[in-house]
């Protein structure tokens, strides 16, 4: 093994990738649109160029019947007529989230995912794209 190897985190931390694991079914149960969360998930997974996790969100979504014309223009949403305005709403918001940036108007965000969301959807949005941030991370770790 060389410094340069993959860690292998279950190995050392199984216990917190569990919580993790637990704490992405808890989102999971929320009310959330199973459609809108693989939207999302991919969406922040595109951002963060974790290859491994574009390729299963995506064969998740097209497994729940998402379109692959959607997905694949995806990374254009603000410019295509694919997606509602709630879920232009929901991915403005994991974009912030995604790619912070303290010129960010939040307030601006939330107001638009208020007109399409209740406070506890827009809850579940906020831990999901957090969730999905983490997961990234930690796999990206190991490019």
């Amino acid at each position: 093994m060389t410094t340069a190897n993959p860690i292998n985190y279950q190995d050392f931390i199984p216990s917190v990738l569990q919580r993790f694991v637990a704490a992405s079914g808890e989102i999971g149960k929320s009310d959330l649109d199973p459609n809108l969360h693989h939207l999302l998930d991919l969406r922040a997974s595109q951002i963060n160029q974790c290859a491994y996790c574009v390729k299963m969100h995506n064969k998740e979504a097209l497994d729940d019947g998402e379109s692959q014309e959607r997905l694949q223009r995806l990374t254009v949403w603000r410019h295509v007529e694919d997606f509602t305005p709630a879920e232009k709403a929901a991915l403005a918001w994991t974009e912030a989230l995604t790619n912070l940036d303290p010129k960010t108007d939040y307030s601006v965000l939330r107001a638009d995912l208020r007109s399409h969301f209740s406070d506890g959807e827009i809850s579940a949005i906020t831990s999901s794209v957090a969730m999905i941030n983490l997961w990234n991370r930690i796999q990206v770790s190991n490019h």
